[in-house]
């Protein structure tokens, strides 16, 4: 099983993709293509859970280690992508430590957690693993909670602390529109919500990650001490390079 979660603890800065295009042919390109780690999104993304499968299955012969933004964090949507095989499990606004604790708990058998014990299932190998895979899940899991929120700003600490959350993943568009500065990524509030979630992060040895708009803002949010760091998505690169390739060939004067 490839363990993000040892390098996360590690301090490593690690970069990753978002993938909305639910797409297991995508899902390979992007794996491939030096990232350590993808995120298979069913919040925003245009994939199912039907989709999850033949997308873990691509990601799993590239060195990319497999998130999933889950829709919300009920206890079945979590366990149908852990059992599929998934290494870690994003969980968007998350807003108070009952809220981080809970959907942490998804990721976790008993007594630590509320996950369901299965063993025919791909994570435990159809059975042939099922004893290492219960032994080694708990601890070697992802949990990334997303700051999104003005009230999520409001309980860092208490959510920092908490035992299976490993990241504090801000998303800015959502964060900038809760604190009433939409798409300013410059603005004061912003930039003192990017401090306050990455002293939190490291006040209780966790990791602060972060989307970048742009690639040339990677310096400055390093500089704050986020590490676990997403640039663009399948879908943005692909309208990007399309979008500039017919602008190129139009300026050449080919239509």
């Amino acid at each position: 099983m490839k363990n993000l979660r040892d390098r996360v603890q590690g301090g490593e800065t690690l970069f990753g993709c978002f993938l909305n295009l639910g797409s297991s042919l995508t899902t390979e390109i992007v794996g491939s293509a030096g990232f350590d780690w993808v995120l298979i999104d069913l919040e925003h993304g245009a994939g199912f859970e039907s989709n999850v499968l033949s997308q873990l299955q691509a990601a799993e012969h590239t060195p990319a280690v497999s998130v999933i933004r889950v829709e919300s964090s009920e206890r079945q949507r979590v366990h149908r992508v852990l059992d599929l095989g998934a290494h870690g499990i994003m969980f968007p606004r998350i807003n108070t430590p009952d809220q981080a604790r809970a959907a942490v708990s998804t990721m976790r058998y008993l007594p630590e957690g509320v996950r369901g014990i299965a063993k025919m299932n791909r994570a435990c190998g159809f059975g042939s693993n099922f004893e290492s895979y219960v032994a080694s899940a708990d601890r070697s899991l992802l949990g990334v909670v997303q700051v999104e929120t003005e009230e999520s700003l409001n309980h860092l600490d208490s959510i920092a602390e908490i035992d299976g959350v490993d990241v504090l993943f801000v998303g800015p568009l959502d964060l900038t529109q809760s604190l009433g500065v939409p798409g300013q990524f410059n603005h004061p509030r912003f930039l003192e919500a990017l401090s306050a979630t990455s002293l939190a992060a490291r006040r209780f040895h966790k990791t602060a990650g972060i989307i970048l708009n742009r690639p040339e803002e990677l310096r400055s949010y390093m500089e704050l001490g986020y590490r676990f760091i997403a640039c663009n998505s399948d879908g943005g690169l692909l309208n990007g390079a399309a979008r500039a390739l017919a602008n190129s060939l139009k300026s050449a004067g080919i239509s």
